[in-house]
């Protein structure tokens, strides 16, 4: 419940509010920044920032997203046993704390979880001396030679995501690799080769309409097909259990293990026991969802209300789709989802209020679905520490009621102190100007989209599908070896070298393992925990000394 409280209080109502993108994007000097006599950046576009507003908006986007995913909390947790590395990160950490003093394994873990919590904040430290801008220190190291790092193939010391790898299975690391391999080894070489013929030489790669594009929306094809074809496969089983009960037949919807550990019996029955009513999440859901048909049109006359009807009822597929990857890869993917619906409700509300629509859109889907996936690590979390859901949930909701109120007087302060989006000042806010942009783009339609690019899209989303497909009618001993499309998407988009540092920490665990499998399974998730918590705590020390203005070597 804690950690509900402190997230959204500190960081996901910070993230998903689009304090320095979207909700930015509205602004009058971000309107001026994409050009006043830009076709589709249509005058009257902007509102001004305001506590009131954003707090209302942050408030019905937010509590939406609460509710999304409950009735799925089962299939997600239990019977795809999906890892969600910052989840279990953090139920080793709280259970080392629980764990009574004379268990010599868990004070061997807790040993282990303390070494390499040090060592990882300390290398952060020392990083951090050797980091004198954007491009400089061990996070850009050309590992594998120059040639290789200008296509983000290099190794960047992150401890975060090596004990993520560590957490992660073999194939989830794999199909990272694999995707990395395909997009920025193979695809984006060979694209920028064509700049000037399927894409516009003078823009550059960052633009929507240039190389850009495809990263996205290609990421994004692989991303909903994965994601559509699980969805509709729960679908299935989830009918035909209820058929099955309907007329007194059995039918076993998902594989289940007979043998279970009873550390895992216990787990499983204390988080069914306690369980949230699906009636509950759904009344939810339709409750807070009406109130956003209603209270948004009025804040944005620009949004109608079925431009809201279309997003809320799009927004349950999307989050799962965003759970699951993030289940897979603990990468949050919930901005791209945002794009999407920034694309679709631009196209559709057209040159005059597309822009406004575009950017409202993307905050309400980005919201929901970054809110879903975080409750779902927190489920995790709960579900390893014998954590009542319903605690969670409630942790979850008091975190964000008082997250949407700090969130906007914490950045009202910062918005009166500094002159933001000046492009000659400190804080130029530069994804505000980006995601103006993309919806102008969106307002065009997607033929300005670069040549053969939705090509690409229908072709990587039936990949996604005929990879399922296989996996699932194939043999095991054969389907076992076929890459995850949700996976494989990732590196499509963030670059190679966050494949790299997930495939250390597999070999890693594949070296441990050969060496000494026993202490290698009690001291995998303590020590991969350090490793990611030892830098993430560094963030603290290093935002302040950012806002002290302290230089780096």
């Amino acid at each position: 419940m804690c950690r509900g409280l402190l997230q959204h209080c500190c960081w996901s109502c910070c993230y998903v509010g689009g304090f320095g993108s979207y909700l930015f994007g509205l602004s009058k000097k971000t309107y001026e920044q994409a050009g006043v006599d830009t076709d589709g950046n249509a005058p009257g576009s902007t509102k001004e920032f305001g506590i009131g507003w954003v707090t209302a908006f942050l408030s019905v986007s937010s509590f939406v997203g609460l509710l999304a995913l409950v009735p799925l909390r089962k299939i997600m947790i239990l019977d795809y046993k999906l890892t969600y590395p910052s989840g279990t990160a953090t139920a080793v950490l709280i259970n080392g704390f629980h764990t009574p003093k004379g268990d010599k394994m868990a004070k061997k873990q807790v040993r282990g979880f303390a070494k390499y919590f040090s060592f990882s904040f300390l290398w952060a430290l020392f990083q951090w001396f050797y980091s004198g801008g954007e491009k400089c220190g061990f996070s850009q190291f050309p590992t594998f030679g120059l040639k290789a790092w200008k296509n983000s193939f290099y190794f960047d010391f992150s401890m975060t995501y090596i004990g993520a790898g560590m957490i992660c299975s073999h194939l989830v690391n794999l199909s990272l690799l694999f995707g990395a391999i395909l997009s920025w080894g193979i695809m984006w070489p060979l694209m920028k080769g064509l700049k000037g013929h399927w894409y516009p030489g003078s823009l550059p790669e960052s633009s929507m309409k240039s190389l850009n594009g495809y990263k996205v929306f290609v990421s994004i094809a692989l991303i909903l097909g994965d994601g559509l074809y699980h969805f509709l496969k729960i679908l299935y089983f989830t009918g035909s259990s209820m058929y099955a009960k309907a007329t007194n037949k059995k039918l076993k919807t998902f594989p289940d293990d007979s043998i279970q550990a009873f550390d895992d019996h216990r787990r499983n029955e204390v988080f069914l026991r306690d369980g949230i009513p699906i009636w509950v999440a759904v009344i939810g859901y339709i409750f807070f969802s009406i109130v956003s048909i209603v209270v948004i049109p009025i804040m944005f006359p620009e949004v109608k209300w079925y431009y809201i009807v279309v997003a809320y009822t799009l927004a349950p597929s999307l989050s799962f789709c965003n759970a699951y990857g993030a289940g897979l890869t603990d990468m949050n993917m919930a901005y791209n989802y945002g794009k999407v619906a920034l694309f679709v409700l631009a196209a559709m509300a057209g040159k005059n209020d597309g822009v406004v629509a575009g950017l409202v859109g993307c905050g309400l889907i980005k919201s929901i679905v970054s809110i879903s996936s975080d409750l779902m690590h927190d489920f995790k979390t709960g579900h390893l520490t014998l954590t009542s859901p319903r605690s969670m949930l409630l942790g979850q909701a008091i975190g964000t009621a008082i997250g949407c109120i700090v969130a906007p007087v914490t950045f009202y302060m910062f918005y009166k102190a500094f002159d933001l989006a000046n492009p000659d000042g400190e804080y130029k806010v530069p994804y505000a100007i980006i995601y103006r942009n993309m919806a102008i783009l969106g307002v065009e339609g997607f033929s300005a989209l670069p040549q053969h690019c939705l090509q690409l899209c229908y072709g990587f989303f039936s990949f996604a599908i005929v990879a399922n497909l296989l996996r699932d009618l194939t043999p095991k001993k054969f389907g076992k070896w076929i890459p995850l499309p949700m996976a494989m998407a990732v590196p499509f988009l963030v670059g190679a070298y966050f494949a790299i540092d997930m495939c250390v920490g597999s070999l890693i665990v594949f070296v441990w393992h050969y060496l000494n499998r026993q202490r290698a399974e009690l001291m995998i998730p303590a020590v991969a925990s350090g490793l990611i918590c030892g830098e993430g705590l560094w963030i603290l020390p290093s935002s302040i000394l950012a806002l002290a203005k302290r230089k780096r070597a």
